[in-house]
C-alpha cells in the first residue's frame, strides 16, 4: 500500500468537456508537484484515454452519471484513480488492437495505450475503477 503525501479528488460530468478539464487538471498537477516531462506525457495520454473510456463506455455519456478522478502523490509513485458509474468490463477480454482484424477499428486502443504507458494498472470493481501508477524518476 502506498503512503500518500498528497491526495486530490475531483468529480466530473460524463461529457466530452470533462476530457478537456482532465488535461487542465493534469497540467496543474504537473506544475504543482514538479512532475518530470518524461512522465508527464505518459500520464496525460493515459488519463485522457481512461477518462474517455469512463465517459463513453462506462457512463455512456449519461449526464446523470459522474466520473470520480483522484490523484495521490506517494514517496515513489504518482497514482491516478478513475471511477465511473457503469457496469464495468472484463479487461482480460478486450480485443487486441494490434491484431490484423482490429487495425482498422476506431475503438479498442485506450486500454492498450494505458497499459503500455503506465508502470502499473489495476482494475477493480469489475473494471469500473481503474488505478494507474507511474513510478517517480
Amino acid at each position: 500500500m502506498m503512503t500518500s503525501t498528497t491526495t486530490k479528488k475531483y468529480t466530473l460530468d460524463s461529457t466530452i468537456d470533462s476530457l478537456a478539464k482532465v488535461e487542465h487538471i493534469i497540467e496543474s498537477l504537473k506544475e504543482e508537484h514538479s512532475i518530470p516531462e518524461e512522465i508527464y506525457g505518459n500520464i496525460l495520454v493515459s488519463m485522457s484515454e481512461g477518462m474517455n473510456n469512463a465517459v463513453k463506455h462506462g457512463n455512456k455519456f449519461d449526464s446523470k452519471k459522474e466520473v470520480e478522478f483522484s490523484f495521490e502523490l506517494g514517496e515513489k509513485e504518482y497514482q491516478f484513480t478513475i471511477i465511473d458509474q457503469g457496469p464495468g468490463f472484463d479487461h482480460n477480454n478486450v480485443p487486441d488492437p494490434t491484431h490484423p482484424d482490429n487495425l482498422e477499428k476506431l475503438d479498442g486502443r485506450g486500454i492498450f495505450i494505458m497499459e503500455s504507458l503506465a508502470d502499473k494498472i489495476d482494475y477493480e470493481e469489475e473494471g469500473s475503477k481503474v488505478i494507474l501508477t507511474f513510478n517517480r524518476v
